[in-house]
């Protein structure tokens, strides 16, 4: 029999269920998230966002001790206003903005509204029945919504430089800025009282028990905390909270067939909310302007004079967004924040959203240079290139020749930044990181793939080579499904790529070209993924960042087999260079999932994609902003609804409280009127983002919030009715174990306990967990369902799980892999047990040297049959997937 001994007292336990007891119960010392959590954090001490007046006095009031400011209602104002009622806004609702319904859907709706109720009261028709004749009435009510508007401004642009005698079209085009007020709508975004548990108010810094930093949102990198000492400097400003406005731009195509119909949104949200916000499909992330695109003939488009005038517009435009803002980014202006609350308000530009294009837009540099640095073209990586500032390339500017700053600097002496106008802001400094077009996309999918594609066509030839890639394509199509995880069954050669499917070929393609490429070509790859998921984690600890550093610096030394294998002559690349200012750039901003192109792209589809489908796509641009004012002030109205209490049930439940508060009602109305419940257990998706506080175990996992039926309650009849003949053995030293967590379980079954309870068995079980790298809610937190069910879509179904031994060890040294066999829990000794049965999985000591992967096989016992335990689930830390171990044949 086995021993396992404890680490740190030398306990002996006789199974790995026990040791996971003994570590729990005897040893709390050894550090849990929530321990973790209990960190220390330092705010800015001037900054610190004192409650105010709606006059900019402050309160002396703690936050916590004054309630929250509420508009002045009368008890007679219909909250629905200028709807009539709430069917007539759930309606309206359900219509324009679920359903997106065209004009002929809405009218076609209303007609059914009227038939029914010509139908069932047709002999006291009034002929106002139906709150609206058509869509355009029903459009006029939208208009008169007063929450939420933000009217759209056009400004027009024209050439003004010299003209040749027969100008050509585009000099002669009057182009057109739509933007709206950036101060209104962040105004309108801090307002929002759904951000209330995810807004930071104070610049902060943040340390774990340890003292190592750890960063995260915005609000807890050195920027916005330097950013607050700057301000800070004029006392007049004290008290007063700092809100760094996050922006990105993107230019996105809607149709092709249509005239390569093209826009460019600009887009603004308030850094003060968390990265989970920014991601969030609310108003987080709002559109502010349209900027123009000017377009000419492909002779046209590369003259010197074409290309000044559209980088000069664009700065130019930029900077009229913006220019709202300018008073407040010396001087407070009063805000109403999420909690209720007024505070004094202080701008400042803080980091912009794009990719590498716009990028070089954006830093009025030269294509293939870094924004961010001075380091040369075909050798963007070596050492010793310095950070690029406005203050530098002005200098150089004074200095230099055009054509010397552009072959030796990368600068376009032609172009002025439109940060240069704003205090305190450096458009070199504030590009944020990319995790999209850099690294997922970038670096991975159009860098390493293709590479690895290019060197099996050089060394096996082109015959080899297909027959190997398609190969590696059988091999990812054949890795087994996993919830959350993109399927790829035709491989992974097809032509429309999304972030989506980049992300999740990184997770099955080590193992799918192990044993066709290098070691050094698969550890390339493998260090790249490391600092992949360490970058897209949702906090990082300083030693974690600096062991992103580390496995960059490896990478791009790794790079170089590439070149050794013929199939670069160069790796000096933008987006892989990128990298190397990640390092410096997350502790200035914080992680880049809340500062990534994805969030921007993601929003084309709401203030871009579907407004032109809604629209005549003739023109369309001026019916896309009118869609858009209308959005905003249905979410607005819904806001404030729902803050009310308003939206509690369904529809027809409203009515029918209303008829009851008016005794028109008769009976008991409190089933009809409650709200609608989600039961978690019964959701389909078996994994996605868990909202919630930090958990005070590295994971909390309950049973399916129902037993299943038609399975025996007695134990040994349920062993022969799962086919798993030592069932009632392992439950018996399971048992023994909580009975006598210190002693020898012994063999004979006759000294082991003797159960004749109760058994029920389920057939799931729901984790949540924190996420390190994976799309979780505001705390960290992911939720995941663990399935062990003899008929999931036609297929048995038994999940394999991660299974905590020692929480003193990292990662897989403190777990063993378990597959569930069963689910079930029972009474014993007036305590309820919830437990699993398992098959045991081993790994080796350490883990793959090309991959970085451990290797796990199905541990079996003396007669070779797989090992069988019955362990509590509260060791379980989540589910596990398992890769095949793809052999040559």
């Amino acid at each position: 029999m086995t021993i396992y001994d404890c680490s740190t007292c030398g306990q002996k336990c006789h199974s790995r269920s026990g040791l996971s007891r003994h570590k729990n119960n005897k040893h709390p010392q050894f550090p849990t998230p929530i321990e973790s959590a209990q960190h220390k954090c330092i705010y800015h001490p001037f900054l610190d966002a004192r409650p105010c007046d709606i006059d900019g006095k402050f309160l002396n009031t703690p936050a916590s001790q004054i309630p929250p400011v509420e508009p002045e209602t009368s008890m007679s104002e219909n909250p629905f206003e200028p709807f009539q009622d709430c069917l007539a806004f759930d309606w309206a609702y359900y219509h324009y903005v679920r359903l997106q319904s065209s004009k002929s859907d809405i009218l076609e709706g209303l007609d059914l509204w009227h038939a029914t109720v010509i139908k069932h009261d047709s002999s006291h028709l009034t002929g106002d029945e139906v709150l609206w004749r058509n869509a355009d009435s029903l459009y006029q009510t939208i208009d008169a919504i007063q929450v939420g508007d933000t009217p759209w401004k056009c400004y027009k642009f024209s050439y003004t430089g010299p003209k040749p005698p027969t100008p050509p079209h585009w000099m002669e085009e009057t182009y057109e800025l739509n933007t709206r007020d950036a101060l209104l709508i962040l105004e309108q975004q801090l307002a929002t009282s759904d951000f209330s548990p995810h807004i930071t108010y104070v610049p902060y810094q943040e340390f774990d028990a340890s003292g190592n930093r750890i960063v995260s949102d915005l609000m807890s990198g050195d920027w916005p905390f330097r950013q607050a000492d700057i301000i800070s400097r004029d006392h007049a400003n004290h008290g007063a909270m700092f809100v760094p406005i996050v922006a990105g731009s993107d230019k996105t195509t809607v149709s092709v067939a249509t005239g390569h119909q093209e826009y460019h949104p600009v887009y603004i949200s308030p850094g003060d909310i968390s990265n989970t916000a920014h991601r969030g499909h609310g108003n987080g992330v709002l559109p502010v302007a349209f900027l123009p695109i000017p377009k000419t003939s492909k002779w046209q488009r590369k003259r010197p004079e074409f290309q000044r005038f559209c980088h000069q517009l664009y700065h130019q435009c930029l900077a009229l967004v913006f220019e709202p803002l300018k008073p407040y980014m010396e001087t407070y202006k009063v805000v109403k924040c999420p909690d209720g609350h007024f505070r004094c308000a202080i701008f400042g530009l803080g980091p912009y959203i794009a990719d590498y294009p716009e990028q070089v837009w954006l830093g009025g540099i030269v294509s293939n240079w870094c924004p961010k640095c001075d380091a040369m073209p075909d050798d963007l990586d070596k050492p010793g290139s310095h950070h690029r500032s406005h203050e530098k390339t002005d200098l150089l500017i004074k200095t230099f020749d055009p054509g010397i700053l552009w072959d030796e600097f990368g600068i376009r002496n032609d172009i002025v930044p439109f940060t240069h106008g704003f205090l305190h802001a450096d458009i070199h400094e504030l590009l944020s990181p990319d995790l999209l077009h850099q690294l997922i996309k970038g670096t991975f999918k159009d860098h390493l793939v293709t590479w690895v594609n290019d060197y099996l066509y050089y060394v096996h030839g082109e015959k080899v080579a297909l027959e190997i890639i398609e190969d590696i394509d059988h091999r990812i199509s054949a890795v087994p499904p996993y919830p959350g995880l993109r399927r790829f069954p035709d491989g992974r050669d097809y032509n429309q790529w999304t972030g989506d499917d980049s992300k999740a070929l990184m997770k099955v393609y080590l193992v799918a070209i192990a044993g066709y490429l290098p070691s050094a070509m698969v550890q390339c790859i493998a260090t790249f993924m490391d600092a992949c998921y360490i970058a897209r984690r949702n906090a990082i600890t300083s030693p974690a960042l600096e062991h992103f550093r580390t496995c960059v610096e490896k990478f791009h030394a790794l790079c170089n087999i590439f070149i050794e294998a013929r199939v670069r002559a160069t790796i000096s690349l933008p987006h892989q260079h990128a990298l190397h200012h990640y390092f410096h750039s997350i502790k200035l901003f914080g992680l880049p999932n809340g500062l990534c192109s994805s969030i921007t792209e993601s929003k084309h589809i709401k203030a871009v994609k579907e407004p032109w489908r809604r629209s005549s796509q003739y023109h369309a641009l001026s019916q896309m902003l009118q869609t858009l004012v209308r959005m905003d002030k249905m979410a607005a109205l819904r806001q404030e609804l729902a803050k009310r209490g308003l939206l509690a049930g369904t529809t027809s439940s409203f009515i029918e409280r209303m008829k009851v508060n008016e005794g028109q009602g008769e009976g008991d109305k409190d089933e009809l009127c409650k709200p609608r419940e989600n039961d978690a257990d019964d959701d389909d998706d078996d994994i996605g983002p868990a909202e919630g506080n930090p958990l005070g175990t590295l994971s909390d996992v309950k049973l399916a919030s129902k037993c299943e039926p038609g399975y025996p309650h007695n134990l040994h009849q349920l062993a022969d009715f799962i086919c798993q003949r030592s069932f009632p053995l392992c439950l018996c030293r399971f048992l023994f174990i909580q009975n006598h967590p210190d002693k020898e379980v012994p063999d004979n079954m006759d000294a082991l306990p003797v159960f004749e309870g109760e058994i029920k068995v389920y057939h799931s079980a729901l984790t949540i967990y924190y996420a390190l790298s994976d799309l979780c809610g505001a705390g960290g937190l992911q939720r995941e369902h663990i399935r062990s069910m003899p008929s999931f879509f036609g297929h048995e179904r038994r999940d394999t799980i991660f299974v905590v031994l020692d929480e003193s060890k990292k990662g897989m040294e403190g777990m063993e892999i378990g597959r569930v066999l069963l689910f079930f829990s029972f009474h014993y000794r007036r305590k309820t047990f919830s437990c699993a049965l398992i098959n045991w999985f081993i790994h080796d000591d350490e883990c793959d040297s090309d991959t970085g992967m451990w290797m796990v096989q199905l541990e079996h016992d003396g007669r070779g049959r797989p090992t069988v335990e019955v362990i509590d689930i509260d060791a379980i830390a989540r589910g596990a997937h398992l890769l095949p171990i793809y052999g040559s044949s």
